[in-house]
């Protein structure tokens, strides 16, 4: 116990270094680096969870309304529209490894610890909700199970009869038929995808090509930087890509430790992603991104961040690795856990949000102040991010700094609207022009 309450007091007196105030710090295409520090154990900013009071919901631009579409979801992460307008949401959640060497320790019970705070360590659910709003009033009537007894599902994406979905350990298949509210088994497997024993970053991706030849699929590192031996990160911190004619599946891009939203930039057809970026070497170091995706390309991780940066903590360096590492396109602040990407393609919104970024920012525990917990708009002109950036929805950390909700996941319905998967309010948020 005296260990314990020492450690407690170490991570309390770290916790007091603070990072910048400014909500936008390290946005944008060439955000500001500062020098590592360094800290023996990290620096800890997860406040109380509190949940949304009834009625509550997140603020939104002046000229757009906030409802609920669906609410009552145990952890829904990730969204799926479907061509008739039903609502997929993945319901899952994390799986402690004792196989994770870098989450163990004296840091690894206080991780544990403040993940089990934010609910974000429990029982998977591990099933997909079908959520139908047939009078079209934005407001879903019904939730019914249309997948069960998957393995942490959550990407999904369709292409043709064919529902594609990411588990924690591959991509499987569901034959689909419009209007259809479950699908029997627990699919055909596609292809397999690096996943347990250790699979420090579980959360994977698939998305469809847009001429739906082929599927990219994410998976995030085994470690915050090869903490657990790079002989465990073969094929991790990527880009994965399969095509469906030939079956045959190769790594497309590289380098990225946790990428988790891919679209396809509506200009230009470019893939991107949002990426969280290293923890423990500073609360404004380094941003997590948005970046377009090379096939082949490096993007820096563990041995670089922001190009050619070197991350010294890990051994051995790799320095003609480095030299290739690519710089990501767009700062999207620091310790934000940006998760969530999709670029707006509809015509319901204002035009000054045709073909820009929506991307949801989960936040991060590794921070003081906090950071992210918010969904965050960048505009685009030419195929390119632009300054400045908005924070389209907040309110999830309530006037006390408590947590009300994290958004994930962001999708657009088939009416133009843009929905929000809310984790910890187990709710799915709904923004819409006002009438």
């Amino acid at each position: 116990m005296k260990t314990i309450w020492l450690a407690a007091a170490a991570v309390a007196l770290t916790s007091c270094s603070s990072g910048s105030p400014d909500p936008f710090v390290g946005f944008g295409p060439n955000p500001p680096l500062k020098g590592p520090q360094n800290s023996l154990l990290p620096t800890v900013g997860v406040p109380d969870v509190v949940g949304w009071p009834a009625g509550a919901a997140p603020q939104a631009p002046p000229g757009f309304v906030v409802t609920r579409y669906a609410q009552g979801l145990d952890h829904p992460r990730w969204l799926l529209v479907l061509p008739n307008g039903d609502v997929l949401a993945a319901l899952s959640a994390s799986v402690p490894s004792p196989a994770d060497k870098s989450n163990q320790g004296i840091k690894g019970f206080f991780q544990k610890m403040l993940m089990k705070k934010v609910g974000s360590v429990k029982p998977s659910p591990n099933k997909i909700v079908l959520m139908r709003d047939a009078d079209g009033d934005g407001v879903a009537e019904t939730k019914t199970d249309f997948a069960t007894g998957l393995n942490q599902p959550f990407g999904m994406t369709l292409v043709g009869g064919l529902l594609y979905v990411a588990n924690s350990d591959g991509v499987v298949a569901f034959p689909y038929q419009p209007g259809a509210t479950a699908v029997p088994g627990t699919g055909t497997k596609v292809f397999d995808l690096p996943g347990p024993p250790i699979n420090h970053h579980w959360t994977k991706n698939v998305v469809a090509s847009p001429d739906g030849t082929k599927l990219f699929a994410t998976v995030g590192s085994n470690s915050n930087i090869g903490d657990n031996g790079m002989e465990n990160e073969v094929g991790r911190a990527a880009i994965w890509e399969y095509d469906i004619a030939t079956a045959k599946a190769r790594v497309y891009a590289t380098g990225i430790r946790n990428p988790n939203g891919l679209d396809f930039e509506p200009a230009t057809g470019a893939m991107w992603t949002v990426a969280n970026e290293r923890d423990e070497i500073g609360n404004d170091l380094p941003p997590d991104y948005l970046t377009s995706v090379k096939a082949g390309g490096f993007y820096g991780w563990p041995y670089s961040y922001w190009g050619q940066n070197v991350d010294k903590r890990v051994k051995p360096q790799n320095p003609s690795l480095v030299a290739s590492a690519l710089k990501p396109d767009y700062g999207l602040g620091p310790h934000t856990a940006s998760l969530g990407l999709t670029f707006y393609k509809a015509d319901t919104f204002p035009a000054a949000y045709k073909g820009g970024a929506f991307i949801g920012q989960h936040g991060s525990w590794n921070r003081k102040p906090l950071n992210g917990y918010r969904v965050v708009f960048v505009p685009f002109a030419g195929g390119r991010p632009q300054m400045p950036p908005q924070a389209f929805l907040t309110g999830f950390l309530n006037a006390d700094n408590k947590i009300q909700g994290r958004p994930v996941g962001v999708a657009v319905d088939t009416k133009g609207a843009l929905l929000v998967a809310d984790d910890v309010g187990g709710i799915v948020w709904r923004v819409a022009p006002a009438k």
